[in-house]
Formats: structure tokens, sequence, C-alpha cells
């Protein structure tokens, strides 16, 4: 099967070897190889004779004007995989996007999401918790040399890897005209995942509760962990930071 990819960032580099390994035929499209979503620019030589398209990029901004992103690079998306015969759209979002309307960036996901819905294609949507491999850039937000600052958020983090594995699993298949959330095993709260993460770097800095700091200060009660409909990855957080074999 053929199949685009678009973005080749932590998710897309890692979808495109997978998708490869299984044996499919893979166009990985980014602005490093002449395809410009905000423009349009490249698409329909990347779309040619794709049966699915992937959509991982990211707005470059979680402010408002990642509404703006995803207005635009969706619709030129569709409409080129509309000329180009594509039969299936797959877009990664976020688990509890619809839930967080504060966050200006989780709206521009649902919104990306209604226009795939609304779209002339068939579409598979993959729902993710965040990232393992996010935790360290989300606690330098409101670090600093004495302390790290974290909220009691409850979350349920996933390996980058189980995500790609289950996107090439729904980009091979056939549109599920809905969603599918993924999730890791264990929910922890954020602060509580800084302290584990500091205890296995070595790190001997306190993490102090604080429900005012950083973007996930915004998000109440379960609103970032699965429902009981959830596919649960296999990757235990601690696995992965400590490099347990097979993690």
């Amino acid at each position: 099967m053929k199949i685009t990819v678009i973005g080749t960032g932590l998710i897309g580099s890692q979808l495109a070897t997978r998708l490869a390994g299984l044996g499919h035929d893979v166009t990985s499209a980014s602005l490093s190889s002449g395809v410009d979503l905000l423009t349009g620019e490249g698409l329909d030589a990347a779309l040619a004779g794709a049966h699915a398209v992937v959509n991982v990029t990211n707005s470059p901004t979680f402010d408002e004007k990642s509404l703006d992103f995803f207005r635009t690079t969706v619709g030129n998306l569709l409409d080129a995989g509309e000329r180009s015969g594509v039969r299936h759209q797959v877009a990664l979002s976020i688990v509890g996007a619809d839930r967080v309307p504060e966050l200006d960036y989780y709206r521009a996901k649902v919104l990306q999401e209604d226009l795939l819905r609304g779209g002339p294609t068939p579409y598979s949507i993959v729902r993710a918790t965040q990232f393992f491999e996010f935790m360290e850039p989300t606690m330098s937000w409101t670090s600093d040399d004495a302390a790290v600052r974290l909220p009691a958020t409850a979350i349920q983090p996933i390996a980058s890897a189980d995500v790609v594995n289950a996107l090439a699993e729904v980009a091979a298949g056939h549109p599920l005209d809905g969603i599918l959330n993924v999730a890791g095993p264990d929910t922890f709260t954020l602060d509580a995942l800084g302290r584990l993460t500091l205890a296995a770097r070595g790190d001997e800095r306190p993490v102090i509760t604080d429900d005012r700091a950083g973007l996930f200060a915004a998000v109440h009660d379960d609103a970032l962990t699965a429902g009981p409909d959830a596919h649960l990855a296999p990757t235990r957080y601690e696995d992965w930071l400590t490099g347990t074999p097979g993690a």
C-alpha cells in the first residue's frame, strides 16, 4: 500500500520507518522535501497514487495562531487528497482535546478533527495522551536551578513508539470514520511524574506542587486521561526511563 506521511518530527520519522518495515510504499513529506501545507505547494506530487495519508504535523505555536494553522493546512490537505484520489485521511490528535477549551492549541486540534469529519474522504482520528518524551520540556517551562513547579494534573502518558504502532495499524486498515484513543498503561499526577523523572536522572531538585504552573494548570479533573474504551499501550514509564529491555 502506498502511504504518505505528512511531517518528519518525533512521530513522523518513526512512522515512516515503521510503515516501510511492514512493506508499505512510504512517502515522507515536509518542508525539507518541498511540501508546504500552508500554501499547498508540493502536496499533489506527495499524494500522487497514495491510498492513505497520515497527518502528524504540529502548529509552530500553541496560541490562537494554531487555529489558523490547522484551518488552512487541513483544508489544503483535504483538497489535494481529493484531487489525488486518496481514500483514507488519518490524523493524530490528543486525548481530551475537546475537554480543555481553555487551551488554544487543544481547541485547534478539535477544529482539525471537525474539518476532517466534514471532509470528502473517509477518515480516522487517533487520539493519544501526552508522550513520555515531552516530560522533560514540560518540566523546563516551570523550573529553575532550585526547583521544578508542576500542577497535580492527572495524566496517562504514552511512549511515542506505541503511538507510532497504533498509527501504522490504523493507516493500513479500513477508515474508522471515528476516533481511536490510545494511552499508556498507568495514570500519574504530573507533579508525581516529575519527581519520578528527576529521581531517575539523579536530579536532586524538589518538585513543588503548584496548580498554577505551566500549560497543564488549565486542565481540570481527569480530562487528559483515557476512558474505558481506550487502547492501552504496553510500555510503562518507569521501564522507558531506565531503558529496561522490551520497554
